[in-house]
């Protein structure tokens, strides 16, 4: 990264600059930084790009279809102004070395469970690109990311609004070869309409070079369209491949379109390491987040003393590639900054399960400090959650604290970054998702979150995981969670083994009072709350009532139904997901209700249980005690 010159400008948008990351076919790109501290890459489009106004109407589409796809697995798009003069996007800035850079320069081809891993996270970014109405074009081993909760997929869909701007001026939608030599799909080399369909064979190629180090259709040595021949005709060189890859990679590369698995079929079927990258490469990635967090912090020393008018002095700059951050010029450093790298470099060694050394300048003065990241003195990975975010938060995410429609709880545990130490439960009306997020990384102030991995699911396999979550600390008692764009205050609650109000616990029946049926001692309705701890099946109805001919008429036999639910939060308010039927206790004429949330009230002296229902604005279940 470069410290910005006189001829660029001071903010674009919401984003103040801080920094030039580079140059591309579409503009230039610069490292920027949100009013709320988050970290971006801001592209800024070429002027004679944004003089032709074909590129306009197709990039303010890609945009806004972009905007739809969110972050899973992919740089979210955080802002944009395609109107503008230079037209530009802003993606979340991703602190990771890319596949290319890890196989080529620092590493070599990867290991068979990680290859996997690679796929399955790319083949879920691909499933939301394409669910968005786009294709990527060019998924090459540059445009993958490595980060320690999975890989991310940039620079999609925004080269289609480049590259479909022919030389005349005109869009163009067949014809044209868009994408990168060796990492092509035969349609792609032959000029026709691409679909979703040309990525997979793209990740084909990718998979291949990341398992072997080299492009299944050879180098361009002889020729870049020697090589593109080669795509369009000649089977793919998987020499060297391991054989539990071969079968997928194969099946991707097929040249018909039509014979290719499908993005989600590849997601759907393939196994997730944890942690999925060889503990060298962890290791590798810390140093490299280390050094690009460093980097950005000397060109924003560098920006800070431009706009305080100290043009005497020129600007410190960033510390080339290789070199240690202590050989450094030496310059003031602020408490933030320094906890934030310093947690960034034990995320990845933490991981790594290994003791590193990094060499760290201290504040004020050039000497610097030799500490250990990610280790406690018995060799073990130490926790970096600060205390004051352990435990756990409750939340409603739609309707209000006594009307809830959705909720959700996180119970955050003591643990090294990478490892996966939240706990996370979700509930909507007719829906419980229970799953594990890793730390990605803590600070005083904020703790962030990646991508989870589903445990719990009612009714079964409804859930995906939750994307990257952030919990930013308000007050002792209160934290302020974002997700992509869901967004809710929630507070601290109580953690642990018991978590249900005593108050809550025992035997319930329905109150007799509300029974109005005939022969009311027939219609029995109870409902029994042990203790536990979050994410159990605490709470179990038990219903019985006559049994009816058409006319509604009592038969003799009754009907017997038994369900259970998960306790999925315990505040003010006892939040129960949707009802699991007991298989032993079932009837055909019985029906589970979807999920429901308990409080205690008092009514004419009497100690009443309501059980109100999450879906809509109903009357509750009145209960007393058994």
């Amino acid at each position: 990264m470069e410290p910005l010159n006189a001829e660029d400008p001071v903010g674009i948008g919401p984003f103040r600059l801080i920094g030039r990351l580079g140059v591309g076919g579409m503009g230039r790109v610069f490292l920027a930084r949100s009013a709320g501290g988050r970290t971006v890459a801001v592209k800024v489009v070429h002027a004679e790009l944004a003089a032709q106004e074909e590129f306009r109407l197709r990039f303010a589409r890609e945009v806004a279809a972009l905007e739809r796809v969110g972050g899973t697995g992919t740089a979210p798009v955080l802002g944009s102004d395609t109107s503008a003069e230079a037209p530009w996007v802003a993606i979340g800035y991703v602190p990771g070395p890319s596949l290319r850079s890890v196989v080529q320069d620092e590493y070599g081809p990867l290991p068979p469970a990680t290859v996997k891993t690679l796929a399955s996270g790319l083949a879920r970014a691909l499933v939301h690109i394409h669910e968005a109405g786009l294709v990527h074009r060019d998924l090459k081993p540059g445009n993958v990311l490595l980060t320690v909760d999975g890989p991310r997929l940039i620079d999609f869909g925004i080269a289609r609004a480049v590259d479909t701007v022919a030389e005349g001026g005109g869009l163009t939608t067949t014809g044209a070869v868009v994408g990168s030599p060796g990492f092509m799909s035969p349609e792609q080399v032959r000029g026709e309409r691409v679909t979703p369909a040309s990525d997979v064979f793209c990740l084909g190629s990718v998979l291949a070079y990341a398992a072997t180090g080299r492009s299944p259709f050879g180098t361009a040595d002889s020729g870049v369209h020697a090589q593109m021949f080669r795509i369009a005709h000649d089977e793919p060189d998987l020499t060297d491949l391991a054989p539990e890859l071969t079968g997928l990679i194969r099946a991707c590369l097929a040249k018909d379109p039509a014979a290719r698995p499908t993005a989600a079929e590849i997601a759907e079927t393939l196994p997730v390491a944890d942690p999925w990258l060889p503990a060298d490469v962890l290791a590798r990635l810390g140093r490299h987040a280390a050094r690009l967090l460093e980097a950005e912090g000397y060109a924003e020393a560098s920006s800070e003393t431009h706009e305080t008018g100290s043009s005497d002095t020129p600007p410190p700059s960033a510390p080339p590639h290789g070199t240690t951050a202590a050989a450094a010029p030496s310059r003031p450093r602020r408490r933030g900054r320094t906890a934030l790298v310093a947690a960034a470099t034990a995320l990845v060694l933490a991981a790594a399960g290994t003791a590193g050394w990094v060499y760290w300048p201290r504040g004020g003065g050039g000497d610097s400090g030799r500490t250990t990241a990610g280790a406690k003195a018995d060799g073990k990975a130490a926790g970096i959650v600060p205390a004051s975010f352990v435990g756990a938060w409750e939340g409603v995410l739609r309707g209000t604290a006594d009307v809830p429609y959705e909720t959700r709880r996180i119970e955050i545990t003591q643990g090294p970054a990478g490892a996966r130490t939240a706990v996370y439960t979700h509930v909507t009306g007719d829906q419980l998702c229970i799953g594990r997020a890793p730390l990605l990384s803590a600070t005083d102030g904020e703790l962030v979150l990646g991508e989870a991995e589903i445990t719990e699911s009612v009714p079964a396999e409804r859930c995906t995981p939750a994307g990257r979550q952030t919990l930013r600390l308000r007050s002792t008692d209160v934290v302020e969670w974002v997700s992509g764009v869901a967004k809710g205050t929630f507070q601290r609650a109580k953690a642990g083994a018991n978590i249900v109000p005593a108050a809550f616990v025992g035997g319930w029946k329905q109150n007799p009072d509300a029974v109005l049926q005939p022969d009311p001692d027939r219609f029995v309705y109870r409902l029994t709350i042990t203790q536990g701890p979050a994410g159990a099946s605490l709470a179990r109805f038990e219903q019985s009532y006559p049994r009816t001919d058409d006319e509604g008429n009592y038969l003799s036999g009754d009907v017997r139904c038994a369900t259970t639910a998960i306790v999925a939060g315990a505040g003010t308010l006892v939040v129960l997901g949707p009802e699991s039927r007991d298989p032993d206790t079932w009837d055909p004429e019985c029906v589970a209700n979807g999920s429901g949330n308990l409080r205690i009230t008092r009514y004419k002296g009497k100690e009443l249980l309501q059980l109100y229902g999450m879906q809509a604005d109903g009357e509750p279940v009145d209960f007393v005690r058994d």
